[in-house]
């Protein structure tokens, strides 16, 4: 007898997971400093806590994601979340800051595993024209951790010190693992036959890792330095490696039929755009308010919390959007509400309102919500069910690669020093034109949103179903190189 579905249940887990990785991602920020001082720590050992799990994750999340169409996307988020939780907790043992390098290297080995799986087990649980809403409560669930972070880990860090902000994973991580064993996915999670291509998943590895890394040594080398240049060169040509070798292996990392669908195509695009404008946006502000306007951190992360509180309200509203407008209108009123909105920070100065700053920060975060939510449902809900997870890892690639470039397009604005912490002038006449002509650059940029944009469908996704399952038992097409289907354009 099949067991039941209980799409509530992977909902669940998918959201419970997402916020797992957020809220890591952003405590570990206020736990740096007490983990710097600990271990007399450098700067650059430091920011290797970040940028070693950066490159674990950015380089594996597609290869995961393979690996979860073809063995189980419960089975890679069951490991994900438990390896996650049990690094977390080891790195609240370590004895030296190269430990936790380490450590945090394996954190996201494991954190590469859980991310597509969460976003796979949506598309297995729901048909494609009902993701909207699930995917809505995800990215309001994200938005809420992210911003509850900073929070959170202040007052971790402030009773119990650093070691504390990885203590709390671990709990979490037992939770989230029980919760996904009462997952029941309503088809196998195969898309054929098929087997991972090692040459191509060691040439993907190793592109994406040298593209982060060298997008993240710009805020301290810049763009024409030598490290910079060679990274770029060694990227281009495993890039070039990559796509020739993936032409003619017959297991190929990304399939055929994901790689010619326009509209998964479109939506990373514009992911990779838009998450690179808003991170380089707040990377700027940031800066821009505590070293300009000398607020602390508190009354920083408060000026923002108005992109934090319209992520959350607008994402429902956009998944409503876009089942009556359709993806292409829904993301381009979103991309024009985000570069509308760093327009608008762009133009502030010292003697600014807290209302016009709380105002451009709204309607950033009410673009950036439609766009999350219209990007993703259309990726995932573009892809055959036995193609959810590569699917979910190539997003979950933009969402990493993103915010990196936009931190680099940022920081050759704000000239950064060797340490990677912006240098803004001393003086505000000289700081805030600094400022807006860096954002004025990102917010070109999320306007070229618009030409991936206009790839995407036109019209709302029909009733009918578009999964490549068979209506009687659910089960995936077993051919791996059946076409993908590419919705309305």
């Amino acid at each position: 007898m099949t067991p039941p579905v209980r799409p509530h249940a992977a909902l669940l887990a998918s959201v419970a997971g997402a916020m797992l990785v957020a809220l890591d991602g952003t405590v570990l920020l206020v736990a740096q400093p007490g983990l710097r001082r600990d271990f007399g720590a450098s700067v650059a050992q430091v920011q290797w806590t970040s940028t070693g799990y950066l490159l674990a994750v950015a380089a594996l999340l597609v290869i995961t994601g393979r690996l979860g169409d073809r063995y189980g996307h419960r089975r890679l988020l069951f490991v994900g979340v438990l390896g996650f939780g049990a690094a977390s907790a080891a790195i609240a043992l370590a004895p030296s800051v190269g430990w936790v390098i380490g450590l945090r290297v394996a954190q996201g080995v494991f954190g590469a595993l859980l991310q597509p799986a969460t976003l796979a087990l949506l598309r297995l649980t729901y048909p494609a024209n009902r993701l909207g809403t699930p995917v809505a409560i995800r990215t309001s669930a994200i938005a809420v951790a992210a911003g509850a972070g900073p929070v959170l880990g202040g007052v971790l860090v402030a009773h119990w010190g650093w070691r504390a902000v990885f203590w709390i994973n671990a709990p979490v991580a037992i939770v989230i693992a029980v919760l996904t064993l009462t997952v029941r996915p309503p088809a196998p999670e195969r898309a054929g036959p098929s087997r991972l291509d090692l040459t191509g998943a060691a040439l993907l590895a190793t592109s994406l890792a040298a593209l982060v890394h060298s997008l993240a040594s710009v805020p301290a080398h810049g763009w024409t330095s030598t490290m910079t240049l060679l990274g770029l060169a060694a990227v281009a040509g495993l890039t070039v490696a990559l796509a020739w070798h993936e032409r003619r292996t017959a297991y190929p990392i990304v399939p055929h039929a994901v790689a010619r669908s326009r509209p998964v195509t479109a939506a990373m695009a514009i992911l990779l755009v838009t998450t690179a404008s808003l991170f380089g946006a707040l990377f700027t502000t940031t800066f821009y308010l505590q070293d300009v306007l000398h607020l602390d951190a508190f009354a920083s992360g408060v000026r923002v919390l108005p992109l934090t509180a319209l992520m959350v309200l607008g994402a429902p509203v956009a998944a409503t959007a876009l089942r009556h407008f359709g993806p292409r209108r829904s993301a381009t009123a979103g991309t024009l509400l985000v570069a509308l909105g760093i327009a608008g920070l762009s133009r502030l100065g010292p003697t600014s309102t807290w209302l016009a700053m709380g105002a451009a920060f709204a309607v950033l975060g009410a673009g950036f919500a439609t766009v999350m939510v219209t990007a993703t449902g259309t990726v995932v809900g573009d892809a055959a069910p036995g193609y959810a997870g590569v699917v979910g890892g190539l997003k979950q690639s933009a969402m990493n690669i993103g915010p990196t470039l936009g931190i680099a397009i940022a920081a050759s604005g704000t000239r950064t020093s060797t340490a990677g912490s912006a240098v803004m002038a001393a003086t505000s006449a000289t700081a805030a034109p600094a400022m807006g002509s860096t954002l004025v650059v990102l917010s070109g940029c999320a306007v070229l949103g618009l030409l991936p944009v206009s790839l995407l469908p036109s019209h709302p996704a029909r009733t009918t179903r578009t999964d490549t399952t068979t209506p009687a038992t659910g089960e995936a097409n077993p051919d791996p190189a059946a076409p993908l289907p590419t919705g309305h354009h």
